[in-house]
């Protein structure tokens, strides 16, 4: 699939503390632009995944209260971009992200980073202009905000997302 996407669309690939075994194999048959790293990576974590596979890094970081955007700095220079995502629930179950839970916006409002960033977390047709307009994002990531059930994509919710986006 990744071969046979047009030029200017950059393939990326989410991963989850992975090791570096993992991510070689995954780049011997998917030919990523962009490692997006979506776990519990240190800031030395994601200069070494940036040194080693020679590879443009998105760090996503977890956002629930004002240390967590004290947090962000470490990471300014060793990633290439950034991601703003709402930290998991303490459950045993939450995965990493995709939970469809959206923080405080208002933790980074009208704040600025030397890094491109996306924001992320419980994104919806019905919320995204919302979220944008108060965070002054440029970039966004929808997952579960256009599924019908976990992992299973909903092509009209697709449509109205891309449409509520659109209008920003």
């Amino acid at each position: 699939m990744c071969r046979a996407l047009p030029a200017g669309i950059a393939r990326v690939g989410l991963f989850v503390d992975a090791d570096d075994a993992t991510i070689a194999t995954v780049l011997d048959v998917a030919p990523l632009d962009l490692l997006q790293l979506h776990g519990s990576e240190s800031p030395a974590r994601v200069a070494a995944v940036k040194s080693r596979f020679a590879r443009k890094v998105m760090k996503a970081l977890p956002i629930a209260d004002a240390g967590d955007i004290a947090a962000v700095d470490a990471y300014l220079g060793v990633a290439d971009r950034l991601l703003f995502d709402a930290r998991p629930p303490r459950r045993a179950d939450a995965l990493p992200g995709g939970n469809g839970l959206v923080f405080d916006w208002r933790l980074i409002a009208g704040r600025s980073w030397r890094l491109p960033w996306m924001l992320s977390g419980g994104l919806t047709a019905a919320n995204v202009a919302e979220g944008v307009r108060l965070t002054g994002a440029s970039a966004v990531d929808v997952s579960s905000g256009v599924e019908s059930a976990p992992g299973i994509k909903d092509p009209a919710k697709i449509a109205a997302f891309l449409a509520a986006a659109g209008g920003i």
